[in-house]
């Protein structure tokens, strides 16, 4: 595939950076370049660049990277970086808040209890941006976007705007049905009105068990891989005898078995080699295929 160049792509207000670190921008931090990296100004920005850009060069979003391994060799194309005009919060009455797809999902919790609203505490134990769970429909202790969700706001590749109820979304399991090419901008949220002593107690409890059950202070993805219908994908990597597994400068978390860390000198060779190494035991010794719920991006090197 040829490189993508600067002068391959249109005019923008934002900045455009060529050969781009994106280990900076994960938190496995590992992984090589994108051939350029984009910070669009604004949502008309994002609009011009897809309309405008050529049709054969291709595009992702990288969020907050807290869900992402990029591979060693990098990402061909154009990788969009929203900035801070995709982080806006706003209460807009009748119980409901709009968030930018840039906002932390941490955040968006904070300012639910703000507005005494109940049902977002979950989201103090879900790392990343709000793009980022409507992509994966990301939850914790129970509870999922999907059922907070009233409608999502994204781009089609060709820069056409599209707005999604929550039956649009298609969600499931850590799956969202909306096409890979689409880029969410900003979501509406819906909670109940409670009061805000019991919804802190609610995020107190999810940051507590979040601290004492997962290597947080780790350079780490998150859950390694989705559940299976059975039970949990760290009793499955445990039975395999793999807690604490070193391969190159990748390990299996002590702490909490679903977690592949970085212990400083990975690459990201090291860590998806060893998450396959996990998946084909399973597999040899249970029959379940454990299936990634860390997005793998780019080239191999």
């Amino acid at each position: 595939m040829t490189k993508t160049s600067l002068d391959m792509l249109p005019t923008v207000r934002g900045k455009y950076k060529p050969n781009a670190d994106l280990a900076k921008l994960t938190w496995f931090r590992v992984g090589g370049v994108a051939d350029v990296l984009f910070s669009p100004e604004d949502e008309d920005d994002l609009i011009d660049f897809l309309q405008n850009k050529p049709k054969n060069v291709p595009v992702m979003l990288i969020g907050m990277g807290s869900n992402m391994l990029v591979r060693d060799g990098g990402v061909a194309g154009v990788v969009i970086k929203l900035g801070r005009k995709f982080s806006k919060i706003e209460a807009l009455g009748g119980n409901r808040i709009l968030a930018g797809a840039g906002v932390a999902d941490a955040r968006v919790a904070k300012a639910a209890y703000d507005e005494s609203l109940d049902g977002f505490a979950f989201l103090k134990g879900v790392p990343g941006a709000i793009g980022g769970a409507l992509r994966m429909n990301a939850g914790a202790h129970g509870t999922e976007i999907k059922d907070i969700l009233v409608e999502a706001r994204a781009l089609d590749s060709q820069g056409n705007v599209h707005i999604f109820s929550l039956d649009d979304m298609g969600f499931g399991y850590r799956h969202c049905g909306i096409d890979e090419d689409y880029i969410f901008i900003s979501a509406t949220f819906e909670g109940v009105t409670s009061d805000q002593i019991s919804i802190k107690a609610k995020m107190d409890k999810v940051t507590d068990l979040r601290v004492a059950a997962q290597p947080i202070n780790s350079r780490t993805g998150g859950s390694t891989f989705k559940n299976p219908d059975d039970k949990s994908a760290w009793k499955y990597v445990d039975e395999a005898g793999f807690r604490g597994h070193i391969n190159g400068g990748a390990q299996v978390s002590e702490m909490h078995t679903n977690f592949l860390i970085n212990m400083g000198d990975a690459t990201a060779s090291d860590i998806e080699q060893l998450g396959d190494m996990v998946k084909a035991k399973v597999e040899t010794d249970t029959g379940t295929i454990l299936h990634w719920e860390i997005k793998r991006v780019g080239r191999k090197s």
